[in-house]
């Protein structure tokens, strides 16, 4: 039995890894008693698959994981054994039994969309208008917009007007942010920090990513010509 567990992350949590986050929900699944399937071999393990890993210091409303399990408790009473476990920071906020033939959320991910915005004590660099127009310059205007993107092994250039769906600067309460729809997955995955780093550069203007808060709204597949939530998409 397939199961889709969605949590956000918040707090003094966003400064943990993903490859913590990953042993953090391996020992709630045993403390909380979910009777998720291992796998065989010498060195078994728990069947358990994060759809897109979030970088270390960017909170978020909408990540997901999957696991097998040979049976399952009605969901509020999984979601309520869980969050019995959790430390400030962590919710567990839906938990979906799948369809037998669902594909895995690691798989079907295309997108992820964030909000970006200065800390309440950093000055933006430039007005709301300066930055819609730098905008408007830097995407919506050249037919590409061509940069070197740096990956564990070597340096290969990519064309970020492709991989940027949706972005545009805003005002909120009275503070500019940025809201931005990117590509994520295991073959374009694009960061927001760097989608800034490149916008500002065009500006002239002095990018320090410690000046920023940067929230995941959530993770998305591919539905046919719409985004879809991984929580409401099975196929």
């Amino acid at each position: 039995m397939k199961i889709r567990i969605k949590f956000r992350k918040y707090g003094m949590m966003k400064f943990i890894g993903h490859l913590d986050i990953m042993r953090y929900f391996q020992k709630a699944m045993r403390r909380a008693d979910i009777a998720i399937c291992y796998s065989a071999g010498f060195s078994p393990h728990q069947i358990m698959s994060f759809a897109a890993p979030l970088g270390v210091g960017i909170t978020s409303d909408g990540e997901y994981f999957d696991i097998e399990v040979q049976q399952t408790l009605p969901p509020a009473e999984a979601m309520r054994a869980l969050n019995d476990t959790m430390a400030d920071g962590i919710e567990v906020t839906d938990y979906v039994i799948l369809p037998d033939n669902a594909s895995n959320a690691m798989s079907i991910v295309a997108a992820a969309d964030y909000d970006i915005s200065f800390l309440e004590d950093r000055k933006p660099p430039a007005s709301l208008e300066q930055f819609q127009q730098g905008l408007d310059l830097f995407f919506h205007r050249p037919k590409e917009v061509l940069i070197t993107k740096q990956t564990k092994k070597s340096e290969r250039t990519i064309d970020l007007k492709k991989l940027v769906y949706e972005i545009r600067a805003e005002e909120i309460n009275g503070n500019i942010s940025f809201y931005m729809m990117l590509s994520t997955g295991s073959s374009d995955n694009l960061k927001p920090e760097l989608v800034l780093q490149s916008l500002f550069s065009s500006m002239e203007l002095v990018f320090d990513e410690d000046d920023l808060k940067i929230h995941r709204r959530d993770v998305y597949a591919d539905g046919g010509g719409r985004w879809i939530p991984l929580g409401e998409f099975y196929g």
